[in-house]
């Protein structure tokens, strides 16, 4: 079993950006630019190493090879996006790599990429990239190419070098058991083996709600592979689990003018093997709240006078502070009742938001990904 933080630690020391490997310092799939860039990414990687995996290191410094992470980003569908935009589209894993020099909310995001059979190219357009379009890498660069040679397989052993020398030890796991519960001491944090070689470590502030409990501010991790599974700030998470699998139930709370609900939105559960693997199954469980269209209606124009407000920097009333609160939230619930428009303003609102209070871009994330996961299912 490769553990994915020395992974990363091999590819930032041994290797340049090359053919098989790529480094970011963030990206942004939620606009049409960074999706584009993305896919073609992934596209140029898949076809420049027919025979073995490649990697996208996110989170890191370009110059310095500093790691200076990025926001957990659970995004179980991401393989949809693939499967959407390219043909004979490669298998692709995001994972969250905690780093104990980072912050609680950082990771390193580690983008796996595994090719099958054939060449890999653009299904249609996306930014500025025609479909049809097929990318190889030259050198550090993701190049759009005409395939008229055969592609020489020159990094399997390279590559499987790598990957041998990230393989995880008992000193690791046992070092990654104790950093856990020392680091989370605050939370109850808690472990359990599964099949007598997976270890996984989870915490949280627990709480009792009508005979059922909940915890929020989760994290949990496999620590065989140092990988970071679940991490939330605020949303109410329900964890029950056998002798073979781990259940995470996800609530979101959504709500109008004071009244709100938790919500089921999506259940994951982690299931492991006798054979020394695991699988992890995420099922969408989301139900959309429906409010009548005139409150909506008002509420929608509210919130685009609020970031009018807050574009031109003139002062919020109290009222308005109050609904700024909520602002992400609302527009979410719009465009889940029908109000395709509220995507657009959503993402308008970004720097706005970002720049008013840290506390409430927080907010304006989790908002983002509840949305991420809903449009991609």
């Amino acid at each position: 079993m490769i553990n994915k933080r020395l992974l990363i630690k091999h590819l930032l020391a041994h290797n340049d950006e090359n053919s098989f490997y790529d480094k970011k310092r963030k990206i942004n799939i939620s606009l049409k630019e960074g999706k584009g860039k993305f896919l073609k990414h992934v596209c140029a990687l898949s076809n420049s190493n027919p025979k073995n995996n490649s990697y996208i290191v996110i989170g890191v410094e370009d110059e310095d090879n500093k790691i200076i992470g990025v926001d957990f980003f659970d995004d179980s569908k991401i393989q949809n996006l693939i499967n959407a935009y390219l043909s004979n589209p490669p298998i692709v894993h995001y994972e969250n790599i905690p780093f104990p020099h980072l912050p609680d909310n950082k990771v390193v995001g580690l983008v796996t990429i595994r090719p099958i059979n054939g060449l890999t190219s653009l299904k249609k357009n996306i930014w500025k990239y025609y479909g049809g379009s097929v990318f190889f890498r030259d050198g550090s660069i993701s190049m759009p190419k005409v395939f008229d040679i055969e592609i020489k397989d020159v990094n399997s052993k390279i590559v499987a070098a790598i990957e041998n020398h990230a393989q995880n030890n008992i000193e690791l796991t046992l070092d990654g058991v104790f950093d856990f519960m020392n680091k989370r001491q605050d939370f109850n944090p808690q472990y359990k083996v599964f099949k007598e070689y997976f270890v996984l470590c989870w915490s949280g502030a627990k709480k009792e709600v009508k005979e059922e409990t909940f915890f929020s501010r989760v994290d949990i991790e496999l620590i065989n592979e140092q990988v970071r599974l679940f991490y939330s700030a605020l949303d109410d998470v329900a964890i029950s689990y056998t002798e073979n699998a781990f259940k995470i139930i996800e609530y979101v709370r959504l709500g109008l003018y004071k009244s709100y609900k938790y919500y089921k939105l999506e259940e994951k559960i982690i299931s492991f093997n006798d054979n020394a693997n695991y699988t992890i199954e995420a099922n969408l469980i989301f139900e959309p709240p429906q409010f009548d269209k005139k409150v909506l209606h008002h509420i929608y124009n509210t919130n685009n006078a609020i970031i009018e407000k807050l574009k031109n920097k003139r002062e919020l009333s109290q009222n308005e502070n109050e609904d700024l609160r909520n602002l992400a939230a609302s527009y979410l619930i719009c465009y889940l009742n029908g109000f395709d428009e509220a995507l657009p303003k959503l993402e308008f609102a970004k720097p706005y938001i970002k720049n008013h209070s840290p506390n409430l871009y927080n907010s304006y994330k989790e908002t983002i990904r509840v949305l991420r996961k809903v449009k991609y299912n």
